[in-house]
């Protein structure tokens, strides 16, 4: 058998010079804190190949950022190709990883650039490398939609926008400023928006409840009384997800189809929703996970447990990227979140806008590692620095303009 000594050579040299950490930001605050918002990491190895990554913004920028140097101190030097071995020797040194939101998404950034060279090093798309081609388009459902909607009819008008340009599932926050309890008189006011929405499609949308897992049990209950006519595909995160307990009994008291998981950080915090059986659809995030290496794990667990995936995905064109890219491979896939069209125009810029939404699917990229290439006119011209905005009237994660009711 005859080797390529060039080839080989490479391998066994191949190290993480340098790593550089990108703030970005929009000039003007026109979306939503966390819309406007991105890091990006990228990672340039000894022979040149660059890898990018993406890290979770949400009103976390710079202790993200610091934990993203934290992480470096580990991974300049290191063999990208090695990421079982560099995940955990991040494991070793950080005592509180398992905890950490913000070293969990550091090192995933990390994890997620490390697969990007490791798919343009061999020339194979990072699907390729994850079991090959499952599907070829990723039915997706639009989410960020309603921003400022307010009365059922803004729920309805927008929601047909949608519907003609091919979406078949749209997700929502119906529920305006109510937090932990929801009144009779405000579940009936969110009951009239998701009924607009479902009666303006003709029932041919599926509808999708984000709850923000901002309710004890018992008003999540009665919201999901309230809305069984409506026949959602799942309710999200229908209670405060940190509460077993309450999901338990969430879980035994109604019908609807649970999803969540955007929010744990690790394939353990995983299994225990899935062995409680308290998730008909797993939602992790691969920016938070633990990047691709982890999210492959967690994707074959819920497997085992005949649980479907439907990845988190509302930051950016990296993350978004990489889901499209595991959502092709992976055999439990369900359907895609996606923002792809109500980001701010200069995220789809930063990548070419080479993962477009056609008629309700996007299309898998086919070109090495995760498929994209950074515009770096774009990269330069959204730089930014300090503290991410903040509305004390608007809780960072809501969908702009959407907390109030009528």
């Amino acid at each position: 058998m005859l080797f390529n000594v060039e080839l080989l050579s490479r391998i066994l040299t191949l190290k993480i010079s340098n790593i550089d950490v990108f703030q970005l930001g929009e000039k003007e605050t026109g979306a939503a804190t966390w819309a406007g918002n991105a890091i990006l990491v990228k990672l340039t190895t000894s022979d040149g190949t660059v890898g990018w990554g993406e890290a979770v913004p949400t009103l976390r920028v710079q202790p993200v950022i610091q934990s993203i140097k934290e992480v470096a101190r580990v991974y300049t030097g290191k063999d990208p190709l090695d990421v079982e071995r560099n995940w955990h020797e991040w494991h070793r040194h950080d005592f509180y990883l398992p905890f950490s939101f913000e070293s969990t998404t550091a090192l995933s950034s990390f994890d997620i650039a490390c697969w990007d060279i490791i798919g343009k090093h061999f020339g194979a798309s990072l699907y390729q490398l994850n079991g090959g081609l499952f599907r070829e388009r990723i039915r997706v459902y639009a989410n960020g939609w309603y921003s400022n909607c307010n009365q059922p009819e803004d729920f309805a008008e927008r929601a047909i926008e949608l519907q003609k340009r091919g979406y078949t599932a749209l997700k929502f926050d119906p529920f305006g400023n109510s937090y932990d309890s929801i009144t009779p008189s405000k579940l009936q006011v969110a009951y009239e928006r998701a009924k607009a929405v479902k009666e303006a499609t003709e029932g041919k949308v599926e509808i999708l409840i984000e709850h923000h897992g901002r309710f004890n049990a018992d008003s999540a209950i009665a919201i999901a009384r309230k809305f069984m006519d409506l026949d959602p595909l799942f309710m999200e995160e229908p209670v405060h997800p940190e509460s077993i307990q309450q999901l338990k009994k969430y879980r035994a008291t109604t019908n609807l189809r649970i999803a969540l998981g955007e929010r744990i950080i690790n394939k353990e915090h995983a299994l225990q929703f899935l062995s409680e059986g308290i998730v008909d659809y797993l939602q992790a995030d691969i920016t938070n996970i633990g990047g691709v290496t982890q999210a492959r794990k967690v994707a074959s667990i819920a497997e085992a447990y005949g649980v479907q995936m439907a990845f988190h995905n509302a930051f950016g064109p990296i993350q978004n990227a990489v889901t499209l890219q595991l959502d092709a491979s992976i055999p439990n896939f369900l359907i895609q979140e996606s923002f792809y069209d109500s980001f701010p125009s200069w995220k789809r810029e930063l990548i070419k806008d080479a993962t477009p939404v056609v008629k309700g699917y996007a299309e898998v990229p086919k070109k090495a590692g995760l498929g994209v290439e950074i515009d770096e006119k774009t990269l330069d011209s959204h730089r930014a620095e300090g503290q991410e905005s903040f509305n004390p009237d608007e809780p960072v994660w809501v969908v702009k303009g959407t907390w109030r009711y009528p």
